[in-house]
């Protein structure tokens, strides 16, 4: 759920436009914001953070679009509309600064180690406001998630292409591979499944440092945007 909602920003017209503003299309600005966190790299050491998308298409998004523009300034360009997309539709919200100290509790509390992006995100400052707060708090916990799965599915043996192929068969072509890459095995399943199983763990050592009260403000919290932000509860 955390993942659903912290994407609502992300291809936003809102978003979009602002990228195009800096002279970025959609993807670019996604890419270079996504990723500027890392630094002015090059286009494998994104890849290696992301995972998924296949590394010609990284290499061609991420080299032409810092040609463009810087990739930290990118990053707080992209991070700024995260924050303008949750001051605009999040500000009567309540228990979102009890959220986003929930949220900042696993957070801290999290083993970083080989987690680049998740390392570079949680790096980033936090605004002081309730609704910029939890939502940047919320991306912060998509990127933890997202890379304890690509450890996850690196260590059962999966690339992240057939973990991909896997869990989102009709976006394929979307993310730079031909649509016949893989044909998905028994066997592959299994070992998306176990990756899976792997993340929660990594997860759940991190959730285990909050208080109940913090459990149930981060549960409420998650639920209260997703609400909001996507229009149906689950």
């Amino acid at each position: 759920m955390t993942g659903r909602l912290a994407e609502t920003f992300i291809f936003h017209s809102d978003t979009v436009a602002h990228g195009k503003a800096l002279g970025l299309d959609g993807f670019r600005f996604y890419f270079l914001g996504r990723g500027g966190v890392l630094g002015d790299v090059e286009a494998a050491v994104v890849h290696s953070a992301f995972g998924y998308f296949s590394p010609g298409l990284i290499d061609k998004l991420w080299t032409s679009a810092k040609t463009t523009l810087e990739p930290r300034r990118a990053a707080r360009e992209y991070i700024a509309c995260a924050h303008a997309h949750a001051r605009e539709r999040l500000a009567d919200l309540p228990g979102l600064a009890e959220y986003a100290e929930a949220a900042s509790v696993v957070i801290d509390a999290a083993d970083d180690s080989g987690l680049n992006l998740f390392a570079g995100w949680k790096c980033e400052p936090v605004p002081e406001d309730p609704p910029a707060a939890a939502y940047h708090q919320a991306v912060v916990l998509r990127e933890f998630r997202g890379s304890a799965h690509l450890a996850a599915v690196r260590a059962v043996g999966l690339t992240s292409m057939v973990a991909h192929v896997i869990k989102r068969p009709n976006d394929v072509a979307t993310f730079g591979w031909p649509e016949d890459a893989h044909v998905v095995t028994d066997e592959d399943r299994e070992k998306h499944a176990r990756a899976e199983q792997i993340t929660d763990s990594i997860v759940e050592a991190a959730v285990a440092a909050l208080t109940d009260e913090q459990a149930t403000a981060l549960v409420a919290g998650t639920q209260a945007m997703y609400e909001t932000l996507i229009g149906r509860s689950v």
